[in-house]
């Protein structure tokens, strides 16, 4: 019984980060990857590749629950939801496989500074009182590109397509809620990949955690998004964005 309860113990801090990343994921379109990244990295001294592995894999199952939340809650547009996830999937499993070998690293810094960039306009924007809305037509390209980098680590899903479709002019809860169900395929495709490299690991501990956290966070998330008004989540998504973006930059330089 005290065994468990210390299991129990270990694990409820990083049930609470997977509970506050998806939040913010699930509200915003982005975060997860790079709060989960970091903390596997940074804190339990996680291989980068295999850290990729394993928050992908978490998001096949908390992107499915925050995808569902979504559409439940009104905030998917599915034409747009069809080719974000057809070229996700496609730009995913290249970046997974490796078949574009650059340096993921090197690139970082660039990709990181323009998400920082945008971000940052963004942010104006919001304060400024929003933007005109307009359909947005660079869907495909943004999704194979940023399923690419998602997979090789040097931007990720959400900053990247979330960004540059809210830039475009679309509809903010709409953006969030047909990009965090994207990106349930994205992780499916991208996590097929590397299985091939790295094989079955075990779902335990920290990665336990995250999982359980980000799946209990999904439906709050979608609400959040449903009912946040466009001004004010595009000053948040222009916020964190930029604050994430300026960190990774930091950490990359270091």
């Amino acid at each position: 019984m005290d065994v468990a309860l210390a299991g129990l113990e270990e694990l409820l801090p990083f049930v609470a980060v997977g509970f506050a990343a998806q939040l913010v994921d699930g509200a915003l379109g982005m975060a997860f990857g790079a709060i989960a990244n970091t903390m596997l990295v940074a804190m339990l001294g996680v291989p980068p590749a295999h850290a990729s592995y394993k928050v992908h894999v978490i998001k096949c199952f908390t992107a499915a629950a925050s995808g569902m939340s979504h559409f439940i809650a009104g905030n998917v547009d599915v034409p747009l939801l069809l080719r974000l996830a057809l070229f996700g999937v496609i730009g995913g499993a290249l970046g997974a496989y490796g078949l574009s070998q650059i340096e993921a690293e090197a690139v970082r810094p660039f990709v990181l500074a323009y998400l920082m960039l945008l971000g940052a306009y963004l942010l104006y924007r919001g304060i400024r009182g929003g933007m005109e809305r307009h359909e947005p037509r660079l869907a495909s390209p943004l999704g194979l590109v940023g399923g690419f980098l998602d997979a090789i680590g040097g931007g990720g899903w959400g900053p990247v397509v979330s960004s540059n479709l809210l830039v475009q002019g679309a509809m903010p809860r709409k953006v969030v809620g047909t990009v965090n169900c994207a990106e349930f395929f994205v992780a499916i495709a991208i996590s097929a990949a590397f299985l091939a490299h790295f094989g079955v690991e075990a779902i335990a501990g920290a990665t336990l955690g995250l999982l359980i956290g980000g799946i209990l966070a999904a439906p709050a998330g979608a609400l959040v998004a449903r009912f946040l008004p466009a001004r004010i989540m595009l000053t948040l998504v222009g916020f964190v964005l930029s604050v994430t973006s300026a960190a990774g930059i930091l950490a990359a330089l270091a």
